[in-house]
């Protein structure tokens, strides 16, 4: 199983495999077309609130993450999150997100936890 996680704005690559966007809101200025993105599944995105709390610099990222974590526990989250495990079971998934820093977003938290 291999899970990565990119910017949406960078382009495709053939490595790519199925390509899952993880943000609740569609990226500004990007077509849809020039996403490739394979699957959307916004339930799966952080909340609101917990996006709010988190960009307003309240928290850190360790409590964001932790917070996160406890928001796909929730039933709709966590059947979402055994899709996308069950599509990483079968090669390649990259997670797309428009975070500037990709390293220190719920993207990456998603990743941590498919890949346990």
């Amino acid at each position: 199983m291999s899970v990565r996680v990119r910017r949406v704005y960078d382009p495709p690559e053939p490595d790519d495999g199925v390509r899952v966007l993880v943000d609740r809101l569609w990226p500004r200025g990007l077509k849809k077309e020039a996403a490739r993105v394979d699957e959307w599944p916004r339930a799966l995105t952080p909340s609101t609130e917990l996006r709010r709390w988190y960009h307003a610099g309240e928290g850190s990222y360790e409590e964001f993450a932790s917070r996160y974590e406890a928001e796909l526990s929730g039933p709709e989250a966590s059947e979402l999150l055994g899709h996308v495990r069950e599509l990483a079971g079968r090669g390649t998934i990259t997670l797309l997100t428009a975070s500037k820093t990709p390293d220190e977003s719920h993207a990456t938290v998603l990743a941590r936890l498919l890949r346990s």
